[in-house]
């Protein structure tokens, strides 16, 4: 009880400095393919590629490496379409809820980002944006609109301008039956040679070539099958999908809703060639997409859909023709996707002056990205450097290796090229970007187990994360009827001739085959699958190909003991009887059956022995996979549990008598504990104390939920820290006894002997078993059989389940990762960690050493557990490092605890609460950072440590003068001084008195926080300070406000100060940082000008601590107000001024003193007047 009485002592600054050294919280990188994409385009000039999402994020990839993301604010406005500003690194997006945005690559802080600059909202039903095209010279946006009309977006202001095309003028050449509703402009394309002409496609089926400049159509083609009207016009009911123009300008091509194509004449009247339906006569699909790249040899005509309707209605496809000269068929070949097609571009063959076709077709779909090589034999496709689809079948485990031996990775890598043989040996065609520094050259694998069976492993030591290995393990178990009959019909249908392509497989005949624990060893790259029906196969990497491989499980009964157990689950997976022919790469060595068949639960290896631990709901076994035969297995199965035979213990015969008379027993027993009230807290061991309620409550500020104890005194009342009563739990018969975690090990667990290998399993009620094992060695090891006995067998006293088990050395470091020289040197400790608390015991005498009650303070249980070591440096081996053990809770929460000590260094608030999906799938690494499964085909990474090296530090380099210059579109706006106003504003003013600025004066009555009320917060001292206003006055060099004040120091008292400090408690603990909250936000209308304020305070908190532990607070308050003056009158001008005043820098010494800095009224300005744009009235003026 004594610790709880004695008062809280200060951080030591040198702990604070080593916490900002090593901790620091930060989203790094994305790896996987983004969730519900919607938008497609390509920068041939940069060689970037832009993807947008339903979800409004928009992210733009270059080279492997070169990694640039943004997101609207709008995040439930889907990306419609992306248009790049061609080799000026800007790009234009066009979202749902009918707003344009502009986004520009800037340089910041040592890399590129992606920063949204501006936008513009088109308002009213008849100007919703169907579709846009952009001007080979860049200077305006063609916007296509549901009225029929299109207007014209100038990039440089981006606002509309008055040139409009509208729909009256372009329909008065056109026959009567259209002028009525000849629907929403569909599509706009601008001619590749004459840049004032434009082809303007309409939905009911209309196209018209546009003259901006006499104003005229140059010629109208209406196409029909049936009447014939002369030979320039068509008339049809079949609506109009999109246009494209050759090369050369001579003609268009229009694709239709019936699934056909067209050709038309656009230099003379000639009847056009067509219709073509590829896959006609019969009903076809509609024809969404296409591309048409014309060359001296022949053509190519991409697009996407036209499939006939009845036999293949069902997919989705993208089409490449290939033609000669005289446009006779030499090549057809319809890519088939398991996904609906988004969009696709095609690579190579873009400009007016190129002869060459194009080399890649880039297609985009709505679960995977496919890059088909069109310049190699048979159009292989490439294999994907980033934007993998890691849910090709769901994802249903992870794990992860952090620096795997440089042999093993070699190993891996090698049998990976292996397998993708047939992919195209050209290289990834999109090369924009450079990287900046030199990339992350760590070994670190990323392990995903699919719902087929299936398990990927993926180099994840950098931002990209590349495919190394894929191995399937149905083949054991049973035929892959799906692939034989895909192959089959690949090849008896000739027409259409379809070629799958893609890895996304959603569908899984069976469920027993999912994977539900991998693991790998990093020095022998040896890997063990286990499955949801009891199986577990190890595999080992093979040079050659090995022939005759027939599969004998090893069966292991664990229920062998229980007689009257009856199990009634799904039944196992039966073994292929017919010899297999193994292709080089991972073969299995060892196939283990385990039974009762259920999902295997938890899993450990120690290759280096030959041994691994599997266990279940029903108990656990060791297994020796160097001899192939179990060495012990253990029943944990409760007598009472009948739901882990398979069904519910209320069909087993369990009456509803008994049912009620154990739950009023149940709340007969918890009524009971709560009346006795909370137990006392026990005392724990130095370094382990629980944290009060001050710094782990949820209702505390954020700042002060990071655990770090504060720099000031408690009284004397608090002497215990408050928690939540967490009561002895009842057994829950259903899922006692099953196996949360295993765990191999070498270290102490007799008194008096060296170390030993040992098995550590924990179970669902809190039960750990304890085993020694005994190997021989040497030669011996292959005949010598495995003995084992048992160590230790103990319960917590609370009961939660365990789900992490590790022993850690003197340092915190795991022992498993420690060289073998620093092994045994120092105590050893073990860290278990239930989903309520972590406890560490001293070994081999499993002395309690420290806890840290999360359950209790917060709330929250713990999902996930990590050991990692934090450095400051990823590159300086000299630097300070310290292990720390992280987990994730169940409210999305990650935190940081020192090892052994527990002492908590980190919480954040990282991952929603209702995303089951991602704290589930969290894994940590062992460099301090963590991966989620943000959705179910994207892992967000996670930075913990300041020295993580994977994250995105690329740039993009532009040729001179490629970006025109800001304000360029509006010199007279620029030029204005940024605190200008209207000359009526400013006789309005002076005639009512007021002299203050235009911003002061409209928007003084809405402010929120003053430095007067700042004022209130020392108001009790007893010589109070100055205003800030005689202050800014009293300022040196005859207060002309040329600097800022003397500093005033204020003698206070030592209550005071205490209670100055304790105010500031949540700010003045170390952390520091900064924080930043909008004081208000107002806007108003008057007289045709529209005025709006924006102001925000920021808060930047440091602390230190000199030599007599006196600790000193320094708060800087900064402000800044952004005004914005709109006038609407014949002249629309938009001015935006941004003032930074800091406010006050207040130092706070405990006990002595108070240094007040107060600076001028505005010490940094930064004004600037930008002009949105000038609408001429109709006289020009």
């Amino acid at each position: 009880m004594f610790k709880f009485m004695h008062k809280k002592h200060p951080v030591p600054a040198e702990r604070l400095r080593h916490q900002k050294e090593l901790f620091r919280y930060a989203k790094t990188a994305q790896h996987g393919f983004p969730s519900k994409p919607s938008a497609l385009a390509y920068d041939p000039t940069l060689s970037l590629m832009a993807i947008g999402t339903k979800s409004g994020a928009i992210n733009v990839y270059g080279q492997p490496g070169v990694e640039f993301y943004g997101q609207h604010k709008n995040v439930e406005s889907a990306v419609r379409q992306i248009i790049f500003l061609p080799n000026q690194g800007r790009l234009v997006t066009h979202c749902d809820d009918n707003t344009l945005h502009l986004w520009e690559v800037n340089f910041r802080s040592g890399t590129s980002v992606l920063e949204e600059v501006n936008s513009t909202t088109m308002e009213g039903k008849l100007k919703t944006i169907s579709t846009c095209c952009l001007e080979a010279s860049g200077e305006h946006l063609l916007v296509g609109t549901e009225g029929g009309n299109i207007y014209l977006l100038n990039i440089a202001s981006f606002s509309l301008t008055d040139n409009i095309i509208y729909q009256d003028v372009v329909m008065q050449n056109v026959p009567d039956d259209y002028k009525v509703t000849p629907g929403a402009v569909e599509c706009v394309r601008q001619h590749p040679v004459f840049p004032d002409k434009i082809l303007i496609g309409y939905n009911r089926g209309l196209m018209v070539v546009w003259d901006r400049k006499q104003l005229n159509a140059e010629r109208v083609g209406i196409w029909d099958r049936k009447l014939v009207h002369g030979e320039q016009t068509y008339v049809c009911n079949q609506s109009l999908e999109t246009v494209c123009w050759s090369r050369d300008g001579a003609e268009f091509m229009s694709a239709h809703n019936d699934g056909s194509f067209i050709i038309w004449n656009a230099r003379k009247l000639s009847k056009p060639d067509g219709p073509h339906a590829p896959y006609g006569p019969f009903p076809c699909k509609s024809m969404t997409r296409v591309s048409w790249v014309t060359t001296d040899s022949g053509d190519w005509v991409v697009f996407s859909g036209g499939m006939p309707r009845a036999s293949y209605g069902d997919k989705h496809t993208v089409s490449v023709l290939k033609r000669d000269a005289q446009r006779e068929e030499e090549k057809h070949v319809a890519f088939d996707f398991t996904s609906a097609v988004v969009d696709f571009v095609l690579l190579g063959g873009e400009g007016t002056e190129s002869k060459e076709g194009p080399h890649t077709l880039l297609v985009l779909a709505e679960e995977e990205l496919v890059a088909v090589d069109l310049s190699s034999e048979g159009w292989p496709t490439h294999q994907l450097p980033y934007l993998s689809s890691l849910h090709s079948s769901a994802i249903t485990t992870a794990s992860y290796v952090t620096d795997c031996s440089e042999t093993a990775y070699r190993r891996l890598v090698a049998a990976g090229e292996r397998q993708r043989q047939p992919a195209s040996q050209k290289p990834w065609p999109i090369t924009g970007g450079e990287r900046v520094g030199e990339p992350c050259s760590s070994r670190d694998l990323l392990l995903t187990g699919h719902e087929d069976g299936s398990v990927c492993v993926w180099a994840a030591g950098d931002v990209s994360l590349r495919l190394i290995y894929r191995l399937t393990t149905s083949r054991l178990f049973s035929e892959e009827e799906d692939d034989r009959d895909r192959r089959e019909r690949e090849l008896d249908e000739e027409f259409p001739p379809l070629r799958s392509v893609g890895v996304f497989d959603p569908y899984s005949d069976d469920p027993r085959l999912a994977v539900k624990r991998v693991a790998l060893c990093g020095d022998s790259a040896a890997l063990v699958v286990a499955g949801t029906a009891g199986q577990i196969v190890v595999w080992r990497l093979a040079e050659e190909e090995k022939e005759g491989y027939k599969v004998q499980p090893v069966l292991v009964d664990l229920v062998s003991e229980q007689d009257s157990f009856a199990w009634k689950g799904h039944d196992r997976l039966p073994a292929r009887p017919e010899p297999l022919t193994l292709p080089a790469g991972y073969q299995p060595s060892s196939v283990i059956q385990l039974h009762p068949p259920a999902a295997v639960s938890a899993l450990s290896l120690q290759d280096s022995w030959g041994l691994l631990a599997a266990g279940t709901g029903h108990g656990f076994v060791l297994f020796d996979f160097i001899q192939n035969k179990p060495v012990m297995h253990k029943c944990t199965l409760n007598p009472h549990d009948y739901a882990a035979s398979g069904e519910s213990p209320m069909t087993r015969g369990k009456s509803l008598k008994k049912s009620l008379r154990e739950s009023f027993r149940r709340l007969r027993k918890g009524r009971s504990q709560r009346a006795a009230g909370p137990r006392r807290a026990s005392p724990s061991p130095a370094g382990g104390q629980t944290p009060t309620a001050a710094t782990d409550s949820p209702a505390a500020p954020q700042h002060a939920r990071r655990g770090l104890s504060p720099p000031v005194t408690v009284s004397d009342d608090d002497v215990r820290p408050v928690e939540r009563s967490v009561e002895a739990r009842s057994e829950d018969p259903a899922f006692s006894g099953m196996i949360r975690c295993l765990y191999l090990a070498t270290s102490y667990l007799a008194s008096g002997q060296p170390p030993m290998r040992t098995l550590w399993a924990g179970t669902n009620s809190g039960a750990i078993y304890v085993y020694a094992v005994h190997c021989a060695a040497g030669e011996k090891r292959n005949t010598t059989p495995v003995t084992w006995q048992p160590g230790k067998e103990f319960r917590l006293k609370h009961g939660a389940p365990v789900i992490d088990i590790r022993i850690v050395d003197a340092g915190g470091r795991s022992v498993c990762r420690a060289p073998a020289d620093q092994a045994a040197t120092g105590p050893h400790r073990v860290v278990i960690a239930s989903e309520e608390q972590f406890k560490v015991f001293t070994l081999p005498t499993m002395r309690p050493y420290g806890k840290f009650k999360l359950t209790a303070v917060e709330g929250s249980r713990v999902r996930r557990i990590g050991y990692a070591r934090f450095c400051a440096s990823p590159t300086d081996d000299s630097a300070y490092t310290e292990w720390c053990l992280m987990c994730v809770t169940n409210q999305g929460d990650i935190n940081v605890f020192t090892l052994p000590e527990l002492r908590r260094q980190m919480h954040e608030e990282s991952i929603r609460r209702e995303d089951i999906l991602g704290i589930t799938s969290l894994v940590f690494t062992e460099h301090g950072e963590a991966l989620y499964l943000a959705s179910s085909s994207l892992y967000q990474r996670l930075a913990l440590s300041s020295g993580v090296a994977v994250r995105p530090s690329c740039r993009l380099k532009l040729p001179e003068g490629a970006r025109p210059a800001a304000g360029a579109a509006a010199p007279a706006a620029a030029s204005a001084p940024a605190t200008d106003e209207s000359a009526a504003e400013a006789k309005q003013r002076t005639a009512s008195g007021d002299s203050r600025p235009a911003a002061e004066a409209s928007f003084s009555s809405g402010a929120d926080t003053t430095v007067d009320s700042h004022r209130d917060f020392l108001s009790s001292s007893e010589k109070p300070v100055e205003s800030a206003a005689a202050a800014t006055s009293g300022a040196a060099g005859g207060g002309d406000g040329s600097g800022p004040s003397e500093p005033e120091v204020v003698e206070i008292s030592t209550e005071e100060a205490d209670r100055l400090l304790n105010g500031m408690r949540g700010l003045v603990n170390g952390v520091g940082g900064r924080e930043e909250r909008s004081v208000e936000n107002y806007k108003e209308e008057k007289d045709g000008v529209k005025k709006s304020l924006e102001k925000s305070k920021e808060t930047h908190i440091s602390a230190s601590e000199d030599e007599q532990n006196n600790v000193t607070a320094q708060r800087e308050e900064t402000e800044r107000v952004l005004t914005t003056t709109e006038s609407t009158s014949d002249s629309v001008t938009t001015r935006s001024k941004e003032e930074v005043r800091v406010v006050r820098t207040t130092r706070i010494t405990a006990g002595t003193k108070v240094t007040e800095v107060t600076p001028p009224a505005t010490t940094a300005a930064a004004a600037a007047a930008t002009t949105a744009g000038t609408r001429q009235n109709g006289n020009g003026e």
